[in-house]
């Protein structure tokens, strides 16, 4: 049986990294985001179209890796909800419920995922004051989804099925290669989590929203006028109707713009599994560089060196 839905969309993606004044100069700078609050060795960017209090946190670390994910929750009683549900199944939690000591306040928890990624899960997170994004402003709105590389892109799948109640929109396979990647829902998105099938676990690319089209046609310009390196794009994908343009940030994290990601009829949707394989899979137009080996392996990124280990804020 299906559990109960108790999520309702991506916050925010954390991330540790050594060289933190070059991280921080990129996402607040050519990326577009905007640093809200901070300490020593500590930043929060907001995207400015968006209510939540930020999308992503910079950390300074001697190590990369990926502190956290964390999703919201509609009520504090859905967090407890959740909290049993997980203690029940014996899923290992870093925390309990509790007041939320970090921006924006709220009510939540932590737990570690199959492949001992941190998870956060919160509700009553006060809203930040946001603004409309204008006509040719390229800078993204909002956090639109995350990609995770699994060793074992089954498991994880199932997990996430099982224990939060994620839905399969559509999956990417190859006669070849068999299932590469699973694409998820806690909302009509088509995605707000996706699984790839990687060599380890780590993050595979962290994706934001622009305005439109010009918006994001734009801002994947201004990337490339400043020598940013460029993974795969500008392009158009089947699985979600969303465009794509990939970047590296410095420490080789990708990094996408995407606009129009697609709003599925939940009660009517039937998954599609797409062969990978067929160009028009992976980019509708045919303005991209060719899927490739290389371009698939670059976003394999380094074995996330915090599986199993909680991060220290």
């Amino acid at each position: 049986m299906t559990p109960r839905r108790l999520l309702t969309h991506l916050r925010h993606v954390d991330l540790a990294v050594p060289d933190y004044d070059k991280q921080l100069e990129f996402y607040s700078g050519v990326w577009g985001l905007t640093e809200v609050a901070g300490d020593t060795g500590l930043s929060f960017l907001a995207a400015e179209g968006s209510p939540e209090q930020y999308v992503v946190r910079l950390r300074k670390a001697e190590e990369k890796r990926l502190d956290l994910v964390a999703f919201g929750a509609a009520t504090r009683e859905d967090v407890d909800a959740l909290a049993e549900r997980l203690i029940a199944d014996d899923v290992k939690l870093i925390s309990t419920p509790d007041e939320l000591g970090t921006l924006g306040g709220g009510y939540g928890f932590r737990f570690f995922d199959v492949d001992g990624r941190t998870v956060e899960v919160s509700a009553e997170v006060d809203t930040r004051e946001h603004r409309r994004i204008e006509e040719k402003e390229a800078i993204p709105v909002r956090l639109s989804h995350v990609v995770l590389n699994s060793p074992d892109l089954g498991k994880t799948r199932a997990w996430y099925e099982k224990h939060l109640a994620f839905a399969l929109s559509d999956t990417l396979s190859s006669p070849h290669m068999g299932e590469v990647m699973h694409f998820m829902r806690v909302n009509p998105q088509h995605h707000s989590l996706a699984l790839a099938k990687g060599p380890h676990t780590s993050l595979h690319h962290i994706s934001f929203e622009l305005r439109g089209i010009d918006e994001y046609m734009r801002g994947t310009g201004r990337l490339l006028r400043a020598g940013v390196h460029k993974v795969w794009g500008p392009g158009r994908h089947m699985a979600g109707d969303n465009t794509f343009s990939y970047f590296f940030d410095p420490h080789g994290n990708t990094l996408e713009y995407t606009t129009e990601l697609e709003l599925l009829d939940e009660d009517s949707w039937h998954p599609h599994v797409y062969d990978f394989s067929e160009p028009e899979v992976t980019d509708q137009w045919g303005t991209a560089n060719p899927m490739s080996e290389l371009v698939a392996k670059e976003s394999f990124n380094d074995p996330d060196r915090g599986c199993f280990v909680a991060p220290p804020v």
